[in-house]
């Protein structure tokens, strides 16, 4: 979504007309780039090796449907 508006954004900032750059999708900037959980879109709590957030990982490993993961107990 960055790369689509990228050129848009640059040519309103240039001349200035900031009423029809707020008008554009927030998730357009650049400065919003962030890991966010594939499943549900949430900012916080991202693991990075799986693509998920903490509370979507909890629920697919105790589902058995993230393979080599198990619940610890001891």
């Amino acid at each position: 979504m960055v790369a689509k508006y990228a050129d848009l954004r640059a040519k309103l900032k240039e001349e200035g007309r900031w009423d029809e750059l707020d008008k554009l999708p927030r998730n357009g900037s650049a400065v919003r780039l962030k890991n966010r959980c594939k499943l549900t879109g949430r900012p916080k709590g991202y693991i990075r090796r799986f693509g998920l957030c903490r509370v979507q990982f909890r629920d697919m490993a105790l589902d058995g449907k993230i393979p080599g993961v198990t619940k610890a107990s001891w």
